[in-house]
């Protein structure tokens, strides 16, 4: 296989998955209409405090606890931030891969400008 088909494969597997994930999500919601959304964007935040706790256990900056995580710790959790965002963008659009990918685009054209190949 190649790399394009490997990558293609991937990012539809990405895809697929976070619609399950926002369809299984849905179906078993405790809470409906604009508080299930305003929810379901609360979430990102304990997501990101997670990050930091793992950051702080696995550099060890609470005395009183030690190195508590790992930096494999600290990658499942930036992974947690990101599967939460996507689901969250799916929440507020069916069109996530577009509205992800034009935003992509602005903020790489953005930063890298005229540089791209």
């Amino acid at each position: 296989m190649t790399d394009q088909a490997t990558h293609a494969e991937t990012t539809a597997d990405l895809w697929n998955s976070i619609d399950d994930l926002w369809a299984w999500l849905e179906a078993n919601r405790p809470a409906d209409g604009q508080e299930g959304m305003l929810l379901r964007m609360l979430k990102l935040s304990e997501e990101v405090g997670e990050v930091a706790q793992a950051v702080i256990g696995a550099t060890g900056q609470n005395p009183r606890k030690g190195v508590t995580h790992t930096w494999e710790d600290v990658q499942g959790e930036l992974c947690d931030v990101v599967i939460t965002a996507l689901v969250a963008l799916r929440t507020l659009t069916p069109d996530t891969r577009e509205v992800f990918a034009r935003h992509l685009a602005r903020v790489t054209e953005r930063s890298l400008g005229q540089g791209l190949s």
